[in-house]
């Protein structure tokens, strides 16, 4: 299994301009290997394995990408065809794209060193030093340690809009040091759950549970004052740079808060259950659509599921997506569609009578087609019945602010009885 780690790094003033000026240079480079991809013989390139052959002659005429790293330089003309790649996989699904652009330098801010180049030491505290190829030593908060079974395969040193820096290492664990998923067979059906991701709640799930969406109203007013301020200074000089970054925080914060908010409720997801069913939404479609945009962005589902799927991993639970499509419409006991507008917050089915909250009824409509997805049949000790309408005195709701609290590391044991109560 591959994951990174993520470190704060505080290099000093001389190593970060050596830091800048590599990175400048790889950005010189990865602008070549576009301007080669669309001016040299496709049998010289078209693949980066291809294109390292031509490293040699870049060096050669440019004596500047002799400074960097080789194996990073790689890693860079890698990185373009990578790119190359998510936008050809993007259009043959359907979606408009355009081609790929020279990176300015506000663009292009990292760089990393892949298999060799670089070195960990002095990992017995709370600080530790990085060593890259050619640039020096680096001071980094090493506030989480690297697990001894995992392989540091690559490093990425960034420098965020913020002017900070952060170091990330790209970890590779052997599949049986993780907690193996029980059998689809052996599945406890009964300890499964399905998600809806909702409108007035953040997700609802099929046993009746929910968990408020979390306030921002506070921060996104602050970067409203904060971009105010910014559009009053004179663009390019010492002051309207200083703002940027103060908008560049802002924005980092918010940012932060909701993958910290994802984080909490999607470890206590599979910790929870043995399996997780989740719709396979269209976000880059509903973002597209004019009506509550930014609270469709700051909900960031996409970036939810992911993380969904990376944790299940981590701690053995099946994490599955099902079509997205008619589970708010169809009743969760007969399968009868029935329309309901986006201010109608309650189903009522005309055929079978069976009445409950909309999102409950979705999130059970999701459970029932993950079961299928997995083969199974329908739990004869979960009935429908179990998702509750929310006027009943069984109805459980979670508060976000209940999530941060119990998401602690350090109330691990406490963080799903607390959300359940």
């Amino acid at each position: 299994m591959e994951y990174s780690h993520r470190y704060p790094a505080y290099p000093t003033q001389t190593v970060a301009a050596e830091l800048e000026q590599h990175i400048d240079i790889h950005r010189q480079g990865y602008n070549y290997t576009l301007y080669e991809y669309e001016n040299v013989d496709a049998d010289d390139i078209g693949s980066a394995y291809k294109h390292h052959y031509r490293l040699p002659d870049w060096k050669d005429e440019f004596p500047v990408f002799s400074e960097v790293n080789s194996k990073a330089l790689q890693r860079t003309v890698t990185r373009f065809y990578q790119n190359l790649s998510n936008l050809k996989a993007q259009k043959n699904n359907g979606n408009k794209v355009g081609k790929l652009k020279w990176k300015s330098p506000r663009e292009f801010r990292s760089m990393t060193f892949s298999q060799s180049g670089f070195e960990l030491k002095n990992t017995s505290g709370r600080r530790a030093t990085l060593w890259l190829s050619k640039i020096g030593d680096i001071n980094i908060r090493y506030h989480r340690d690297i697990p001894n079974e995992a392989d540091i395969k690559e490093v990425t040193i960034k420098k965020e809009t913020t002017g900070e820096w952060f170091v990330s290492f790209g970890l590779e664990t052997d599949d049986a040091d993780l907690p193996g998923k029980s059998d689809v067979d052996s599945l406890d059906v009964s300890n499964s759950v399905g998600i809806d991701l909702g409108i007035l709640s953040y997700i609802h799930t099929s046993n009746g549970k929910t968990v408020n969406w979390l306030d921002l109203e506070d921060e996104y007013e602050r970067l409203r004052r904060e971009q105010r301020k910014l559009c009053r200074k004179e663009e390019g000089s010492n002051n309207y740079e200083k703002q940027r970054r103060e908008v560049a925080k802002v924005k980092r914060h918010i940012r932060r808060t909701v993958l910290d908010y994802q984080h909490k409720i999607t470890t206590w997801l599979v910790r929870e259950y043995d399996a997780v069913f989740v719709e396979d939404l269209n976000v880059t479609g509903m973002l597209e659509q004019s009506h509550n945009a930014r609270n469709k962005q700051d909900a960031a589902w996409r970036q939810f599921i992911t993380l969904l799927e990376y944790k299940a991993e981590l701690y053995g639970c099946h994490v599955v997506q099902v079509e997205a499509a008619g589970t708010t419409k169809e009743c969760a006991r007969c399968g009868v569609e029935t329309a309901k507008p986006i201010w109608v917050r309650e189903h009522s089915c005309p055929s079978c009578g069976f009445e409950c909250d909309r999102d409950a009824n979705a999130a059970m409509n999701v459970l029932q087609r993950g079961f299928a997805e997995l083969g199974l049949g329908w739990p004869e000790d979960t009935p429908v019945e179990t998702a509750l309408p929310t006027d009943t005195d069984d109805f459980r709701e979670v508060s976000a602010k209940r999530v941060i609290e119990t998401g602690s590391p350090t109330l691990k044991e406490r963080t799903a009885s607390a959300v359940s109560e």
